[in-house]
């Protein structure tokens, strides 16, 4: 058999590349007519990123992006507002903050991540 020279018929290959990851949002607000996404990930350009409505206050987008560190906010009705489930945020140069996104490579390495980020507790106090 011809070898192909993308290695595309090789069990367990995998094309070098961006591996994206699986990226849930969500947004409740019972008033929202609009709720947007705007971020790193998408140039900061909202119409690219709406998220679907339940048509009771709970609005969601799922999405794919490459492993990474992203800023974003949340778009409601024009008004622009970092995520309030998010765990990070930073300053934006408009006075307001923005929500930081890290994006894990692999569900190991995010479990990783949350981990370091927990408090200790030393119950052997002496």
């Amino acid at each position: 058999m011809k070898q192909d020279p993308n290695n595309n018929n090789v069990p367990g290959y995998r094309a070098p590349g961006p591996q994206w990851v699986p990226v849930h949002f969500e947004f409740k607000d019972l008033k929202a007519t609009t709720v947007c996404l705007a971020g790193t990930f998408n140039h900061w350009q909202p119409e690219s990123k709406t998220l679907q409505s339940s048509g009771v206050g709970h609005w969601w987008k799922d999405t794919v992006l490459e492993p990474g560190t992203y800023e974003y906010c949340f778009v409601v009705d024009g008004k622009w507002i970092s995520d309030p489930l998010a765990k990070e945020t930073v300053p934006n140069p408009f006075g307001g903050r923005n929500s930081l996104l890290r994006v894990a490579s692999s569900p190991e390495a995010a479990h990783r991540a949350d981990a370091e980020n927990l408090p200790l507790k030393n119950e052997y106090k002496q």
